[in-house]
């Protein structure tokens, strides 16, 4: 999830003509593979725009990317509002909110743009018809564009526009069944460059602050088990890829949260014992792409978070059952 909708879920030189691109263009895993990792692989300093469908919520952010001897480096800016910025190298992360400045944990299983695409596009496949269509231009850049379309209406469709030469994402858009655009995300402005500022880039050793856990401080509790639960509707070609129980700040128990994705999207299932459930507020909501599906079963509060369609969500929710003893 993004702290924003850039964040939390914490989010290119001109080409000389298409003929530079033809052998990538006939090998769909050269050509997905070089924007997976470019994102990663490219020197970069760029504002990017962040809109929903109904345009009813609009974040701009700015985003620097350089790859060195030292290893990764990243700056997250949102340009909305009160300060909110993370700023990483390799491992390291601090988190910036106003005159606040918080380490935290990196999460890698967390994508966000440019860096969408998984390594292993392979199985991205099992689920997606991958489409090249037309050439066009974003941020003054010449870009080629491919288009994910699910095998089935359990997903939604991804659109991205890629930078020619580097592979570089500069543009994405989720589409709904009726090809509507449900959010999107797009390079207003983009420098490729060896001279990009660096003197945000965190020291190897940095001077510690006090490092502030984002969730609660309570003790672990083995009243959950993720072990313990089962998730019987997942749709074809989601994988489990993680699982934990941990506490949540305003929690008053540990949540159990297991993670399942089929290459491109993911899906999160959060378990969690609930003592009243007469104030929670079940149900669909969604911001932007992203919907969430709460729903309580006895003492346990069921919610399903992922980039999938409504009655995606529902359908996983309304599966899961415990195993346990």
């Amino acid at each position: 999830m993004r702290l924003s909708m850039n964040y939390f879920l914490l989010l290119l030189a001109l080409v000389s003509g298409s003929s530079a691109w033809a052998d990538p263009l006939r090998d769909d895993g050269g050509w997905l593979n070089a924007m997976a990792f470019a994102a990663h692989r490219t020197n970069y300093s760029g504002t990017f725009v962040y809109q929903d469908g109904e345009g009813g919520h609009v974040d701009v952010s700015r985003i620097t990317h350089i790859l060195d001897a030292a290893g990764e480096h990243e700056r997250l800016e949102g340009l909305n509002g009160v300060r909110h910025e993370i700023v990483s190298s390799n491992n390291q992360v601090w988190l910036y909110l106003g005159d606040r400045k918080i380490r935290i944990q990196k999460r890698h299983d967390v994508r966000a743009f440019p860096a969408l695409l998984p390594e292993q596009i392979a199985t991205v496949k099992e689920s997606y018809s991958i489409m090249q269509l037309e050439e066009d231009r974003v941020a003054g850049f010449h870009v080629h564009t491919v288009v994910f379309k699910p095998k089935d209406n359990l997903r939604y469709t991804h659109k991205m526009w890629a930078h020619t030469n580097s592979g570089l994402l500069l543009k994405a858009v989720v589409l709904d069944e009726r090809n509507r655009i449900i959010e999107q995300y797009a390079f207003t402005q983009l420098s490729l460059a060896n001279d990009i500022d660096r003197s945000w880039i965190l020291p190897k050793e940095a001077e510690p602050a006090v490092p502030i856990n984002l969730m609660a401080q309570s003790k672990p509790s083995s009243e959950l088990k993720t072990q313990d639960w089962q998730v019987d509707a997942l749709p074809a070609g989601f994988k489990r890829t993680m699982e934990v129980c941990r506490p949540m700040r305003n929690r008053a128990h540990p949540v159990a949260q297991l993670v399942f994705s089929d290459g491109l999207v993911g899906i999160s299932v959060f378990i969690e014992t609930v003592r009243d459930a007469t104030n929670i507020n079940a149900g669909l909501s969604n911001k932007g792409a992203i919907q969430i599906f709460s729903k309580v079963s006895g003492d346990k509060l069921i919610t399903v978070v992922g980039e999938v369609p409504p009655r995606t969500v529902m359908q996983v929710a309304e599966s899961v059952r415990y195993t346990g003893q």
